[in-house]
């Protein structure tokens, strides 16, 4: 049986420790850099409460540009403010969660910012899927949710623990969405002036079919004028014969 040298041996050894140490660093390095949580009041129920974000680099070329959040089923956009960020900086709401997005920090650089949240939900755990966009187009999903988010493995969603509700303490009605101004009533239109014909008859007048005392005179004065010139014509003619 051949005996293998001990120059030999430890050579190999080396070479396996090394190998390994090699695995586990190439292992840990893209899980190293994750987006974290953490509350000043992390316990259910818990009100106006300030949540802090760190989101660390995995660039080595861009900067962080900008932080889409899905916020967690009990938490709505509108109970949700800005309070702080990288210089430049904005905040903006969807539908499901907010962005904030400016100017590129330093390359390399953590971006940090922090919102205030009006309630959080009666929960054990709260995950805050991100996506972390850079200066050059490239998109870091930390959306995976499971047994090991929260702990910087993988591309998990930031995880915030929370403790259970104070006695007493409950749910708080959201934050109703603004409602739209209303737009401005047209003015309203004054009442067209009464013409004769469509002045409405009183008194004799609406007793009477519609004519007036008035009328009635003008009628009477007519006939009477008629039946005159009638008698005298008829008296001149029989004078005349």
């Amino acid at each position: 049986m051949t005996r293998t040298p001990t120059s030999i041996r430890r050579a190999c050894l080396c070479l396996a420790t090394a190998a390994g140490a090699g695995a586990v660093l190439l292992g840990a390095g893209p899980a190293a850099a994750h987006v974290e949580v953490e509350a000043d009041k992390a316990q259910a129920l818990a009100e106006n409460v300030t949540l802090t974000f760190n989101a660390e680099s995995e660039s080595d070329r861009a900067g962080i540009t900008s932080l889409r959040v899905v916020l967690p089923a009990g938490i709505v956009p509108t109970d949700v403010t800005y309070e702080d960020g990288p210089e430049g900086w904005t905040f903006g709401t969807a539908a499901d969660g907010y962005t904030v997005k400016g100017p590129a920090v330093a390359v390399g650089a953590d971006a940090e910012y922090s919102v205030r949240v009006r309630q959080l939900p009666d929960v054990e755990e709260l995950a805050f899927k991100t996506l972390q966009g850079y200066g050059d187009g490239r998109v870091d999903r930390w959306i995976e949710l499971g047994a090991t988010s929260g702990h910087g493995h993988g591309n998990s969603a930031p995880v915030l623990k929370l403790g259970a509700a104070a006695p007493g303490a409950t749910v708080k009605n959201p934050t109703p969405a603004a409602s739209p101004t209303p737009a401005p009533s047209a003015p309203a239109r004054p009442a067209p002036e009464a013409s004769p014909a469509n002045t409405p008859a009183t008194g004799a007048a609406a007793e009477s079919g519609g004519l007036s005392t008035g009328g009635w005179t003008a009628i009477a004065t007519a006939v009477a004028a008629a039946v005159a010139s009638l008698v005298y014509l008829l008296r001149r003619r029989s004078r005349a014969s």
